[in-house]
């Protein structure tokens, strides 16, 4: 399996990166998390404009066909600058949505888009224009949303959506959920390989005893094993990218989001007192990693998938 990146995709994941860096997104993200979404918004455009959502929609519906790969190679880089909003749900919403017209306009930016799945809430349902319920009868819009509820990550506001009108019966759900995952996971990787960077470049800086941190051999060792954690699973999220198949997918999902979620402890630990202090940016990444564990399906459910689709007797 080829897992080397071409010349267009590395132009392409360079480009958002670069815009990205400018783009101040720990500010954004403080405007989201407090209901201002001026600025938000506005990155969104600039997503929209890079084709970011034309990843996920066919040809006729504005989009570039379907592009896991590149799709999997944008939500890292989003992850990596921790960006707010329902990203993974609007990707969702491209492939559940019967309407040429509505997918035209998520993929345009125009049209910002949240999914209730596996529950009453819905991400950033404040936020949305177009708010969509799974039911089990099939895909609902919602007229209206429920109060903000807190989270853990204070950039995902979760409010509760009822369903209303019914846009199909039959929406493609197992491949609206393979996106999902998939993108999470990339997003989760993405969130990690920032903490690691943040963490490795501020114990370079502490010190104790007269010497830097990062030289102890022990502070050494807990780095070492997040990149590796994380190393290990960036070839099985592309590889899922190529793939789509359900059980690479969900195994690319719980190995980078359990890589995250580790490095965002290893990156606690050895920040100190300063890494639980909402106001240090380290924040935005550690509260992040956290949520996108159980997002669009937990490590059990995962782990689950995993095992069924490899004939285990006790699944």
């Amino acid at each position: 399996m080829r897992l080397v990146l071409d010349d267009e995709q590395r132009a392409f994941t360079g480009a958002l990166e670069k815009m990205l860096a400018g783009a101040d997104t720990p500010s954004v993200v403080r405007e989201w998390s407090h209901g201002a979404h001026g600025s938000g918004r506005a990155l969104w455009g600039r997503l929209a404009a890079a084709g970011v959502f034309a990843l996920a929609a066919p040809e006729e519906y504005g989009g570039f066909g379907v592009r896991p790969v590149e799709l999997a190679l944008a939500f890292m880089a989003l992850g990596r600058h921790v960006v707010p909003g329902p990203l993974v749900e609007t990707v969702a919403a491209a492939v559940l949505l019967p309407t040429p017209n509505l997918v035209k306009r998520l993929v345009s930016g125009e049209t910002l888009a949240t999914v209730a799945y596996g529950g009453p809430y819905a991400l950033d349902g404040d936020a949305a224009d177009l708010r969509l319920v799974l039911a089990p009868g099939g895909l609902h819009t919602a007229t209206g949303h429920g109060p903000v509820r807190p989270s853990l990550d204070p950039a995902r506001r979760l409010t509760t959506l009822t369903p209303g009108d019914l846009l199909t019966t039959e929406p493609p759900l197992a491949q609206a959920l393979l996106l999902a995952r998939l993108t999470t996971a990339a997003q989760a990787l993405g969130v990690g390989l920032a903490l690691l960077d943040r963490t490795v470049s501020y114990v370079r800086q502490r010190t104790q005893f007269g010497v830097p941190v990062g030289s102890f051999q022990a502070v050494k060792h807990q780095l070492a094993d997040a990149r590796t954690a994380l190393e290990f699973a960036r070839p099985l999220v592309l590889a899922a990218a190529l793939t789509l198949d359900p059980a690479d997918v969900a195994a690319a999902k719980v190995t980078a989001c359990e890589a995250a979620y580790a490095t965002a402890r290893t990156a606690l630990q050895l920040h100190g007192a300063i890494g639980y202090t909402a106001e240090y940016d380290l924040s935005l990444w550690l509260t992040k990693a956290r949520a996108l564990r159980t997002a669009w399906g937990s490590p059990e459910e995962c782990r689950d998938t995993v095992l069924l689709s490899a004939g285990d007797p006790h699944c």
